[in-house]
């Protein structure tokens, strides 16, 4: 079997219906009858589970001393699609860890290489705990259940709230007073930006896409459906590609010593984030602390309240585990259960994908001490937050994204022509890797 075609087995799953499905107790499943995948574990078992989160070893001690029949060993992964690479390799090769943190991204790609399991009969009880928009990024748009969801990375905008009073600038509702927000900055201080469109990052573009409404891939029948280029996906790179034209906005990526420097000596004005990017101001613009605030991202339309996911993963169980049950069991406490959540927070620095878990977040975070309620903020934020299902050659897509945005940067040239970009490769590389296309 070719790692990224979909086995008869997945096909089957993933035609099934495109319905995508919060908080409650983290009860441990009990077993179906009849199901050799849900069977309690016999003895004593054995589990590795390969993830990057930090001092996860300290959280699953404390599942190892309350369950001394089910016993976890954490390995310790780098992150990234390097991770993911080696879990497909490894199950491949018939030895992948039982379990597997897997971004969202990657998911199905590790299903349509058969290597993850549908553990939906022993998630039943922890659907509960999630939104939909969360909980649709591990079903693929289908019945199955192909992981358990950790932590997100809801979208907000963060902003200067101090430089807006300055420049008598009001918090944009909408991208249309964005736009205007934008124009009145550059007009008052030409040395000034109120954002930059960041051609590196194809997650922050894909979650600004979910927030517009974008489905960039779908099944339908037996076949993948492609829309990388969709109405919703258009309007998003319209939208920047206009006001990087127009100059009123910057070109200059994320995460580089210009864009630092450019937060820290107050240049750039706002930043569509995600829920992690408290770190990222603290590291990178330290002088500024105090004077950055949140705000729901401006909406395409006057009234409405959606946002996008930029980042998160999930506890997935490998397909050849002979102890899925066990494995399933123990993803399920990781992420539900309030004292693992808890740990998560203290211990692994993450924000927690599930309701209780958002809600265990209380005191805000050092660099927003003067937003008391910035976590209470970001929970409703991400309760609006909608995702779409991913594809299985995600990396393709993001790949051609950054050529395709690199020039039209650089160039000023029309952004809906990059996304067409974007639609054709990935459509091709699919069509060569041998997957059934919808027309």
């Amino acid at each position: 079997m070719r790692i990224n075609r979909l086995t008869a087995a997945a096909v089957a799953i993933l035609a099934a219906t495109l319905s995508t499905a919060c908080s409650g107790g983290s009860g441990e499943p009990s077993a179906p009858a009849g199901d050799s995948t849900s069977a309690a574990p016999a003895g004593p078992v054995e589990l590795t589970y390969w993830t990057w989160v930090p001092n996860m070893d300290k959280i699953v001690a404390v599942w190892n001393q309350a369950h001394p029949d089910i016993q976890v060993t954490v390995s310790k992964q780098a992150g990234g699609d390097d991770a993911a690479a080696k879990f497909l390799t490894a199950a491949k090769a018939g030895n992948p860890p039982d379990l597997v943190q897997a971004e969202y991204q990657m998911l199905p790609s590790f299903v349509a290489a058969d290597a993850v399991a549908d553990i939906r009969a022993e998630t039943e009880q922890a659907r509960a705990e999630f939104g939909d928009g969360i909980w649709g990024l591990v079903t693929l748009g289908t019945d199955a259940v192909y992981a358990v969801p950790q932590d997100s990375g809801p979208m907000m905008l963060y902003y200067r709230q101090d430089l807006f009073e300055k420049y008598d600038i009001e918090v944009p509702k909408t991208w249309d007073e964005y736009a205007q927000a934008a124009r009145a900055v550059r007009e008052k201080d030409p040395k000034v930006f109120l954002g930059t469109f960041s051609s590196k990052d194809p997650g922050w573009f894909a979650g600004l896409s979910q927030q517009a409404g974008a489905q960039w891939w779908s099944i339908s029948g037996d076949a993948w459906k492609v829309a990388v280029d969709d109405e919703a996906t258009a309007k998003v790179a319209g939208y920047w590609g206009g006001l990087v034209k127009e100059g009123v906005i910057d070109g200059m990526p994320f995460f580089t010593p210009e864009w630092n420097k450019a937060l820290n000596d107050g240049r750039l004005l706002t930043w569509p984030s995600a829920v992690w990017g408290p770190g990222v101001l603290s590291s990178n613009a330290p002088k500024a602390e105090g004077k950055w605030a949140i705000a729901p991202l401006p909406q395409w339309n006057a009234g409405e309240n959606h946002s996008g996911f930029w980042g998160g993963s999930s506890t997935a169980v490998a397909a050849k585990s002979p102890d899925k049950a066990a494995a399933a069991r123990f993803a399920t406490w990781l992420n539900t259960d309030p004292q693992a959540l808890d740990l998560l927070i203290k211990e692994g620095s993450i924000y927690p994908a599930s309701t209780e878990g958002a809600a265990l977040l209380t005191g805000a975070p050092d660099y927003f001490a003067d937003q008391p309620d910035f976590w209470r903020q970001a929970a409703a934020i991400g309760a609006t937050a909608r995702g779409f299902t991913f594809g299985p050659n995600v990396n393709v897509t993001y790949n051609a994204y950054r050529d395709a945005f690199d020039q039209a940067v650089a160039a000023k040239t029309d952004f809906a022509a990059a996304v067409r970009t974007m639609q054709e490769t990935t459509v091709a590389d699919m069509r060569k890797s041998g997957f059934t296309l919808a027309q």
